[in-house]
């Protein structure tokens, strides 16, 4: 008898065997903890990090609700800056010009309030007082983003060279106009832009419905089978919450902070939820691509420039109205928190990647940097020290994660 060792199963015993249900592993926290990416987390992390250090630091101080309200409103208009200077940077751009144009603009504002009589206009006439000094302020902002494009866009100068002549130009401006000294007072309306606040029902109100829209988003995709994101939706409903018990634990919410809110939301969903958006990405992950793909360059770079030149401008208008005056030196260095805010979001100085919600959180970053430092009485001088520091740090961890990305492509 031929014995054969060689065995041949049968075809239909291994179709059976293939057709099995793979066996999941069991759940354990370590491997769920290591399927998260946490590198989209970074910024949600460092500014979790230094509000617990801080807290600690200050014995609670910080933590307070009177505390992050003033935080709050202090972070809108670098935040606002930050939104319209994440467009910048992602087509591997620069504007270093904003803080100057922060001050004209606030000039300009104080002008029509103080020498144009208008905030002498009561009544109704006050409220049309109060918009065409706004509307005068983002007007200056417009002008100055428009050069600043035309030249970027036209004559191909470099963004570097021809908005730190912005610059340079914009504070002169203001010292002119102002004549080096300081225009107040402003009227009560006008003040109200930077220094009034949403009754507390009413912020209460309209937190509820934001996290209503919120779990709606939501509800809609799980039905339209995309992707469900519960970190997303938990990190909504979670920020709805503490902004809820922060706000209305105090006077409610700051109307300069409602506006930044407003322009944050705008620019996400113009970043992530439209053509445009797509658009700024291919501008600078790749020019030529972009070029060679139809995309208009030329006038998307214009117009986030003038983007960007307006927002500096309505924040001037907001700065001076909170401070119940125009400064011709307020707005110094915000274009390098602006900056900082964008980069330690996450966006590359190169271009092609990043997120509005990014440079939010880093805009909240830098200021409870600045908050915790002064409730803390820590020097001035000191406190650009930490914060070149912290920019370096950021810009560094940045170009060693591109350089990382770029090897791995390589191999």
């Amino acid at each position: 008898m031929n014995m054969n060792s060689n065995v041949t199963a049968h075809p239909t015993a291994l179709a059976s065997e293939a057709d099995a249900p793979l066996v999941k592993p069991p759940f354990t926290l370590r491997g769920a903890l290591s399927r998260i990416n946490w590198r989209q987390y970074r910024s949600v992390i460092a500014l979790l990090l230094i509000a617990a250090l801080l807290a600690y630091l200050t014995d609670g101080t910080f933590i307070t609700p009177r505390n992050l309200t003033n935080l709050a409103r202090q972070v809108a208009i670098n935040g606002i800056l930050a939104v319209g200077m994440t467009y910048v940077i992602l087509i591997g751009g620069i504007d270093l010009s904003v803080g100057s144009v922060v001050a004209l603009a606030g000039v300009i504002a104080g002008l029509c309030q103080v020498n144009l009589g208008l905030a002498q206009w009561a009544g109704t006439s006050a409220i049309a007082g109060t918009l065409l000094s706004v509307l005068a302020a983002v007007a200056v902002g417009l002008a100055a983003g428009a050069f600043n494009g035309y030249m970027i866009t036209r004559h191909r100068i470099a963004p570097f060279i021809i908005t730190l002549g912005m610059m340079v130009i914009a504070r002169g401006f203001a010292l002119i106009f102002a004549k080096g000294a300081a225009i107040a007072p402003m009227s009560e309306h006008f003040n109200l832009i930077g220094q009034g606040y949403l009754d507390p029902s009413a912020t209460l109100g309209l937190l509820g419905l934001v996290a209503v829209v919120s779990v709606g988003v939501f509800a809609r995709s799980w039905r339209r089978g995309a992707k469900p994101l519960f970190a997303a939706l938990a990190g909504g409903i979670i920020t709805c919450a503490a902004a809820a018990w922060i706000f209305t634990s105090y006077r409610g919410l700051p109307y300069p902070v409602l506006v930044f809110a407003l322009f944050g939301l705008v620019g996400t969903l113009v970043l992530n939820r439209t053509r445009l958006g797509r658009f700024v990405l291919a501008i600078g992950g790749n020019a030529e691509a972009a070029w060679l793909a139809g995309v208009p360059i030329q006038r998307i770079t214009f117009g986030i420039y003038l983007t960007l030149g307006g927002l500096a401008g309505l924040s001037g208008a907001i700065l001076a109205s909170r401070l119940n005056g125009a400064l011709p030196t307020a707005g110094e260095l915000f274009e390098l928190d602006a900056i900082a805010a964008v980069v330690i979001g996450g966006t590359s100085l190169l271009g092609g990647i990043g997120s509005v919600r990014g440079s939010i959180l880093g805009a909240f970053f830098i200021g409870s940097l600045n908050n915790g430092m002064s409730l803390m009485d820590v020097s001035e001088f000191y406190q650009k020290v930490i914060k070149g520091v912290i920019i370096i740090l950021a810009v560094w961890f940045d170009m060693r994660q591109t350089s990382s990305k770029s090897r791995a492509k390589a191999v």
